[in-house]
C-alpha cells in the first residue's frame, strides 16, 4: 500500500510538472522571397511584396518571411536561392522569370524544400510555377487607350521577348482595334527587366514617333514618368502609378499576389502544397483594371466595365475570333486560342509596328 500511495505521488507531481512547462510553440515557416529588382515604390518587385506583406499581416507568428532583393537573373540568383535554403528556409519564391533554371536546379539539390516560380513553364515534384492572365486586363486598357488617343498611336515599351509580354502586347493593340480598327502600337524592346534610364530613353522616343498613350511591362516608374511630363496619357502597368504620373494615367493594370501567397503557405504548413500550376485572371483577383480616372467619358468607362463582365464571366476571350499577325499571315480563323497556344505566343498581332527580336 505505501507502494502505491509512493507511485500515486510520482505520477501526480509529475503530472503537475508537465502541467507547468508551457506547450512549445510550432515553428514558423521560413518564407524566402527573391526579388530581380529594388522593391521601390511601384513596379513588379513591389507588387510581390505587398503579397507578402499581407501573407505576414494574415498568418502573423506562423510565418517568418525573407527578402532578397537586386538578385540578377542567372548564377546569381541560383547562389542565393541555394542559400536560402541552406538557412532553414521551407519555402521559396522566385519571382522572375529568369529565375527557373537556377530554381530547378536548386529544388533538385534540397527535396524537402517547397519552390513556387513566377512565370515559368517547367515544374519538379518540389517545384510548382504561377502566374496570371494580365492579357485580360490589358486588353481592357487598350479599349481605354483606342478612346483616349486622337493620333491613333500607343507606345508600348517592352522588356523581354516571352510569351507572357507578347500576351500582353498582343491583347492591348486587339483591344485598342475595337475601339479604333486603324490603331498602331509600336514597341521598343529593352532586353532588361529593370533599367531606368533605358526605359525613359524608350518612352520619349515613342512620344517623338507619335505616340500619345503610354503602357510599358518594364519594372521602374520612368515610363510613367515621362507620360506626366510630356502630356500624353498613360495606362499603367503592375502598379496603380498616380503618384508619379496624377494627370496622365487612365488607369492601371496591377497584380494582386497576396492572397496566393498566404494560400500557399497555410498549404506548406499543413502538408497540403502541391506543385499543380496556377494561372489564374481577373475573376481569380490576380490581376485587375484599377483606378479609372475621372477623366474618362462615361461611354468609354461603361464599354470597359462591360467588356470586363464579359471576360470574367467567360463570355468573351480576349484572344478570340479571327487573328492575323502583323505579316498579314492569318494565325486563327474562328474559336479563341487555347491555353496551350497563348502560353507559347511568340508572334505579334496586325497593328503591332515592331518585330520580336532575333526575328
Amino acid at each position: 500500500m505505501y507502494k502505491n500511495l509512493v507511485r500515486a505521488a510520482l505520477w501526480a507531481g509529475a503530472a503537475l510538472m508537465f502541467t507547468l512547462i508551457p506547450a512549445r510553440a510550432a515553428e514558423p515557416l521560413k518564407v524566402a522571397f527573391v526579388y530581380v529588382s529594388p522593391v521601390g515604390q511601384a513596379g513588379w518587385t513591389y507588387q510581390h511584396d505587398l503579397g507578402r506583406r499581407e501573407m505576414e499581416q494574415a498568418l502573423g507568428a506562423a510565418v517568418k518571411a525573407t527578402v532578397v532583393e537586386a538578385v540578377p537573373e542567372g548564377a546569381d540568383s541560383e547562389r542565393v536561392m541555394r542559400d536560402l535554403a541552406a538557412q532553414g528556409h521551407r519555402l521559396v519564391f522566385a519571382t522572375s522569370f529568369g529565375y527557373l533554371e537556377p530554381a530547378l536546379r536548386v529544388a533538385a539539390e534540397f527535396p524537402q524544400v517547397r519552390f513556387e516560380h513566377a512565370g515559368g513553364y517547367k515544374t519538379a515534384p518540389n517545384l510548382g510555377t504561377y502566374n496570371a492572365r494580365y492579357y485580360e486586363a490589358r486588353y481592357l486598357a487598350g479599349m481605354l487607350a483606342g478612346h483616349a488617343s486622337t493620333t491613333g498611336v500607343a507606345g508600348y515599351v517592352a522588356g523581354f521577348p516571352v510569351p507572357e509580354v507578347v500576351q500582353g502586347i498582343n491583347a492591348f493593340t486587339l483591344g485598342m482595334r475595337a475601339v479604333n480598327p486603324k490603331a498602331q502600337v509600336k514597341v521598343v524592346w529593352l532586353n532588361a527587366w529593370f533599367d531606368p534610364a533605358r526605359e525613359r530613353d524608350a518612352a520619349l522616343s515613342l512620344v517623338a514617333q507619335g505616340a500619345d498613350v503610354l503602357t510599358n511591362h518594364s519594372g521602374s516608374p520612368a515610363v510613367p514618368q515621362v507620360a506626366e511630363e510630356k502630356g500624353v496619357k498613360l495606362l499603367a502597368y503592375q502598379s496603380d502609378m498616380r503618384t508619379f504620373a496624377p494627370k496622365a494615367q487612365l488607369a492601371a493594370v496591377t497584380h494582386h499576389w497576396g492572397g496566393f501567397y498566404t494560400r500557399v503557405a497555410q498549404d506548406v504548413i499543413a502538408g497540403r502544397w502541391t506543385n499543380t500550376p496556377v494561372w489564374g485572371g481577373m475573376k481569380d483577383g490576380l490581376v485587375k483594371l484599377s483606378a479609372l480616372s475621372d477623366t474618362l467619358p462615361a461611354a468609354a468607362r461603361q464599354a470597359v466595365t462591360r467588356r470586363e463582365a464579359d471576360i470574367m464571366a467567360g463570355r468573351f476571350q480576349p484572344f478570340g475570333g479571327r487573328l492575323v499577325d502583323n505579316a498579314g499571315q492569318q494565325r486563327q480563323a474562328s474559336g479563341t486560342l487555347s491555353d496551350a497556344q497563348i502560353a507559347r505566343m511568340d508572334w505579334l498581332v496586325e497593328g503591332v509596328v515592331g518585330t520580336l527580336p532575333g526575328r
